[in-house]
């Protein structure tokens, strides 16, 4: 079953998305935040795991945070906490996959 094809905004989207996922090291933070879960964690610790840390940190977590990839938090004075927003990389990975195989042809089943 062939999927509609996605509109200009969903193009715009998923495009700032991986915009955002040209650089190593955001793909590290984004890839450190899956494997935490939905608690995320503190940009502290998010250093710590990836080895990225101060302000080339926050930029990156901006960056991510403005194409809709990460969220922030306050918690107490001061700690910023970091998770990702599961739907939107969800989305990301759907919009890849949405029209799989959708242009090949009908694989004959009676021939393997």
């Amino acid at each position: 079953m062939k999927m509609d094809s996605p509109s200009p905004l969903d193009l715009t989207r998923a495009a700032a998305a991986f915009a955002a996922l040209g650089s190593e090291q955001r793909l590290s933070v984004l890839r450190t935040l899956v494997r935490a879960g939905p608690e995320g964690l503190s940009i502290g610790t998010l250093g710590e795991r990836t080895g990225v840390t101060g302000s080339t940190l926050t930029h990156h977590v901006k960056i991510l945070a403005s194409a809709g990839l990460v969220t922030q938090a306050r918690q107490g004075r001061s700690i910023i906490c970091a998770a990702v927003a599961f739907d939107e990389v969800q989305d990301l990975a759907d919009f890849l996959l949405n029209e799989c195989c959708a242009d090949s042809p009908p694989k004959d089943d009676a021939h393997g």
